[in-house]
């Protein structure tokens, strides 16, 4: 099962994910997509790993090329998340010419060879402001990103004030 977690920004989504697994019995994997650059990084990394901890899950940093993911059979993962994925694969020294495919492509291996997939992303492209063009692209690649996702995913969600809303399939938990 793939479920795709949206919402703004310290909206809740990753507790709401990671509560999604809590339940499951096997092996679980996180995914981890942020490339410590800065002290803010590292202090976000660190409060995620504290959310994390105790949890069960198993930290796998994987910044691009997520299709060479090789993971246990009959895992589950929490890939968190889309929006730094899409920023390190498009803006990486190794950029591809089009990012949202290589993406794409490379979460529908991981949903096939995976027995639970959620994936946590952000919401872009509302809020009306005109940016630069390499931030404009960015919004396009990942709203591109997202839309493609949630086309094949079994849930949708989007996370508003710590409250899950289903857009697709069921909530769950």
């Amino acid at each position: 099962m793939t479920t795709l977690i949206t919402g703004g920004s310290k909206c809740g989504k990753s507790s709401y994910a990671e509560k999604m697994l809590e339940q499951f019995h096997g092996r679980k994997i996180y995914i981890a997509t942020m490339q410590p650059f800065g002290e803010d990084a590292f202090e976000a990394i660190k409060r995620h790993r504290k959310m994390r901890a105790g949890k069960g899950f198993e930290t796998v940093e994987k910044y691009t090329d997520i299709h060479e993911s090789s993971l246990p059979e009959n895992c589950a993962v929490l890939l968190e998340c889309l929006g730094n994925l899409c920023a390190n694969e498009m803006f990486s020294d190794c950029a591809v010419s089009d990012p949202a495919d290589k993406i794409v492509n490379g979460i529908k291996q991981l949903a096939d060879s995976v027995s639970e997939l959620v994936i946590v992303t952000n919401q872009v492209g509302s809020d009306g402001i005109t940016y630069t063009d390499g931030t404009a692209d960015y919004i396009r690649v990942l709203g591109c990103i997202n839309r493609r996702i949630a086309e094949f995913a079994d849930n949708v969600i989007e996370c508003v004030y710590g409250i899950p809303i289903v857009l697709k399939g069921e909530k769950i938990w």
